[in-house]
């Protein structure tokens, strides 16, 4: 008889007391009071067709410290739970407002980034397992025909070009009700995908050509806020404070005094409340693009001499994001440690948690050899390991004690769909 592997979980170093433990403890004591208020949330405002939202567990606080509404990273998702991605697809479809039956994936040009196509063709068939044909329509420029992408699992994927007829869009004659885009649109919105009566999820305004990071979490602050009210917590606990500066050039030295100013003062901050809770570590923050993914355009600035002497190296680093887009808006956002660990090395490790419409559908640990807990770890080196969810995030057990692992997953998720919330009122301030 066939067992189900077994994956290992990480390493909190963190002593589990004080504020974290209290959160996650209210979060279990209260769950029928959590769920009912994230129905209601849900009725007043729908959720994105899906999204993966990074997390940070300092021990002391437990955030997010990014949305990704295009997720990227669906074959690092453990297979157990393809029937609940499934379930997931099906309720998301339904949502929309036409019936849809034909879908067409635009995913991202790279189709040299053979992990990424692991995603698309993992992406594909779940797509075709909750019952809808399925085709792949590619904007690649000057892609003609049919491209077969082989991949190290087997299989294959398909991508043949998006091609535009009066006020719809078709792949060789395949006409979609419905376009789910897998590409952020770091480099623009393409001029085929405007003006179509066929429905498009997400919405092409949410693509980092559009998109402010800065714009997301407040949305994210007073979603907080509206929970910790609810939980009677300090909304600091789940909420990384930030800044914003626009009109940044760093190759030009541009824009610096704002910079400056906003790193000194919310390091200010978090130093306060760094006091109020007696955390010894020292405070830092996170610089980084407000538009844009795959981890371009960051680092971290423990002082302002951090960011007044950046050499030509770090000023290049910062001056561009995906597809060469330069930077000229920065988040300064509150650095969140990390003191989750993986395996015996003690390699640092954070969360990432994946929803498909309002469903907590699994996850992995973004996790980094050379990295240490105050740094990005979404960068070249980095590795995923499969969360080790008993039930997913969805099934908590007040019997054990707040840190036991049925619990922390759900907090995950509890907090995951915090952003989610946020990514689904950013949304709905577009239409």
């Amino acid at each position: 008889m066939a067992t189900s592997p077994v994956y290992p979980v990480p390493h909190l170093t963190t002593a589990m007391s004080g504020p974290l433990q209290d959160v996650e403890g209210h979060i279990i004591d209260q769950l029928a009071k959590i769920e009912s208020w994230f129905r209601c949330q849900w009725r007043k405002t729908a959720a994105p067709f899906y999204a993966s939202v990074d997390l940070r567990n300092a021990g002391f606080k437990i955030a997010p410290v990014d949305t990704n509404l295009f997720p990227a990273g669906f074959n690092n998702l453990n297979p157990a739970f393809e029937p609940l991605c499934i379930q997931a697809i099906q309720l998301a479809v339904e949502h929309l407002s036409n019936a849809v039956d034909r879908i067409v994936i635009v995913p991202e040009n790279h189709t040299r980034n053979k992990f990424y196509m692991e995603n698309i063709a993992t992406l594909q068939g779940l797509i075709e397992r909750a019952g809808f044909e399925v085709r792949l329509g590619s904007l690649i420029p000057d892609l003609d025909t049919t491209m077969e992408v082989e991949l190290a699992s087997g299989r294959s994927v398909h991508l043949q070009p998006l091609r535009r007829q009066g006020k719809r869009v078709v792949v060789d004659g395949f006409d979609p009700d419905l376009l789910i885009l897998n590409n952020d649109l770091a480099a623009g919105r393409p001029e085929i995908l405007e003006d179509i009566e066929q429905l498009i999820t997400p919405l092409p305004q949410l693509g980092w050509s559009s998109r402010l990071k800065s714009v997301h979490f407040g949305f994210y602050r007073q979603v907080a806020r509206e929970f910790a009210e609810l939980l009677d917590i300090d909304p600091w606990l789940i909420d990384p404070m930030f800044r914003n500066c626009g009109e940044i050039d760093f190759m030009k030295g541009e824009g610096t005094s704002c910079l400056s100013s906003n790193v000194a003062t919310l390091l200010a901050e978090i130093q306060k409340k760094y006091n109020e809770y007696a955390v010894k570590q020292p405070p830092f923050v996170i610089l980084k693009a407000d538009a844009g993914t795959y981890g371009m355009g960051v680092m971290t600035v423990h002082s302002v001499k951090d960011v007044m002497g950046l050499n030509r190296k770090q000023r290049t680093r910062m001056s561009a994001s995906k597809a060469g887009q330069k930077v000229t808006k920065v988040i300064i956002q509150e650095g969140v440690y990390t003191d989750e660990t993986w395996g015996n090395k003690g390699t640092v490790a954070e969360p990432v948690v994946y929803m498909i419409d309002h469903s907590v559908v699994g996850g992995f640990y973004r996790v980094h050899d050379k990295r240490a807990s105050n740094e990005n770890l979404n960068a070249p080196g980095m590795r995923f390991e499969r969360l080790a969810f008993d039930d997913c995030c969805i099934s908590p057990d007040k019997h054990q004690s707040p840190d036991a692992h049925p619990n922390r997953f759900y907090t995950y998720g509890v907090i995951a769909r915090l952003a989610l919330i946020a990514a689904a009122r950013e949304k709905a301030s577009l239409v």
